[in-house]
């Protein structure tokens, strides 16, 4: 199928029909011989008309979108194969302001690319809609008031990526994922390669960059894939990255100089991996059933770095009170392994509500630090410890004898900021956890048959993957 490229701001002349406008958009620049005016109304015609494969592009310029109205994409479907694309003449060329921007209903395979959003009313991705993708946009929404999220996703199969959330101030969330009715999710999102910075909302609760479900969609699974984001000066929560719904994946991020942490709040099944929380407060809290922490690095972290979560519940499940479904859910079942915990101020640390974590399964981590206790759990019952390896001024806490050896694992500081392994480490070889099979490390150096203790495997060749910058991320990322 042709695809069909539509301009909906002046044309210059009879020129551009020979300007191949498709290939000058995909790489950011604009056509030459586009006005720099448009006209929503011309972009409305356009997507009214689109068929599968057409790439609609707005002239660049800013454009207030009138109270009361909005861009609608509506009944309109494209396909894997050729989406339907509304862009921006060039990437961040075009900035929408007004209370609302586009209102998606009953569409699929759409993509909205290159826009500045500056709206005041949640963008929303509703259940009637399917393999929606918002890439290479910034959001920096106008805030009105507490409790206003900016991106709301109900539908399946939508993927968030190479965008930048920046400067909330007030109450509420950058990105939230729910689903349809009061206790479905929203299936296969993909939140990938985005910059989330600068939640400054001073309050207790209620300022996550991202929330996937909520209490009552806790036994919902999503199989949400959360990789490559990177979050800094996210201050806005204590939870940067709040998990309530089951079945997901968290891996690969970068979580800097920010409040929140990476928390399994609700639900049960879901995997935290290769994720670097650095230099900021919190780190990772896990609530529920059968989780997997690995490969994870967590340095400098000024309150709790790893929280295995005590419940007010032993279990979430189907008819319980609402209020029963807003407290924890004890932590049952999880593995941590193969984790590094580095000059933190409160290391590895349990609670102390009714319902203790049970069958927990620690091992071949490594806890180094000044402070405090490197364990200092609640009651436990059931766990088990083996082959971690404790070392810094700190005393070993409440760990059992038989889980852990106290020797210096003979860390160096690299250019990125992270300790690693050096050569002659007694962590090399030192893994004996049979399962889960873990195949590669943090930095995706391939663990082997012999494993080393902590989350990074000793190589001597460079990185695969390095704690993320603003470079790695965004609308210009790769």
């Amino acid at each position: 199928m042709q695809r069909r490229t539509f301009l909906t701001g002046t044309l210059l002349g009879t020129a551009l029909a020979a300007v191949p406008l498709h290939a000058s958009i995909s790489a950011g620049a604009a056509p030459a011989a586009a006005a720099p005016a448009g006209s929503l109304a011309d972009l409305q015609k356009a997507i009214d008309r689109a068929v599968p494969g057409d790439q609609i592009v707005l002239a660049n310029g800013t454009y207030t979108v009138p109270s009361g109205r909005a861009v609608r994409v509506s009944g309109k479907h494209g396909t894997g194969d050729a989406p339907i694309t509304i862009v921006a003449q060039s990437r961040g060329g075009v900035v929408l302001r007004g209370e609302r921007g586009f209102v998606f209903s009953d569409e699929s395979n759409i993509t909205v690319r290159g826009f500045v959003f500056r709206q005041s009313t949640t963008l929303e991705i509703p259940a009637s809609c399917t393999h929606i993708r918002l890439t290479r946009n910034d959001f920096g929404f106008t805030d009105t008031g507490a409790g206003f999220d900016w991106v709301v996703v109900r539908g399946d199969d939508v993927k968030i990526d190479r965008n930048r959330f920046h400067d909330k101030k007030t109450e509420g969330i950058f990105l939230v994922v729910d689903g349809p009715g009061p206790t479905a999710m929203a299936q296969r999102l993909t939140i990938f390669k985005n910059h989330f910075a600068d939640h400054t909302f001073t309050g207790a609760n209620g300022g996550e960059p991202i929330r996937l479900g909520v209490s009552g969609r806790a036994l919902s699974s999503a199989d949400a894939v959360v990789e490559h984001n990177l979050f800094e000066r996210c201050d806005g929560d204590p939870e940067t990255i709040s998990v309530k719904s089951s079945d997901n994946t968290i891996r690969y991020n970068t979580i800097r100089n920010s409040r929140g942490g990476i928390v399994l709040r609700h639900g049960n099944h879901s995997t935290v991996e290769g994720n670097y929380l650095i230099d900021g407060a919190n780190g990772v809290r896990v609530y529920g059933n059968d989780h997997l922490v690995v490969n994870n690095y967590l340095g400098n972290l000024s309150d709790r770095a790893l929280v295995i979560g005590s419940g007010t519940t032993r279990d979430h499940h189907p008819g319980e009170t609402t209020e029963e479904r807003r407290g924890n859910d004890a932590c049952d079942r999880a593995v941590i392994l193969h984790n590094t915990l580095y000059g933190n101020a409160v290391t590895l640390s349990g609670e102390s509500r009714d319902y203790e974590p049970q069958k927990v399964v620690i091992a071949d981590n490594l806890l180094v630090g000044d402070a405090g206790s490197l364990v200092a759990m609640g009651k436990t019952t059931g766990f088990t410890w083996q082959s971690n390896i404790l070392w810094g001024a700190a005393s070993d806490g409440n760990i059992p004898s038989g889980g852990f050896r106290r020797t210096d694992p003979l860390l160096h500081k690299e250019s990125d900021g992270i300790h690693r392994l050096a050569a002659g480490s007694p962590a090399i070889g030192g893994a004996t956890l049979g399962t889960p099979t873990v195949a590669d490390d943090i930095d995706g150096h391939p663990r082997g048959t012999t494993r080393d203790i902590g989350a990074d495997e000793y190589a001597t060749a460079a990185p695969l993957r390095r704690p993320l910058t603003a470079a790695d991320v965004g609308p210009n990322a790769s």
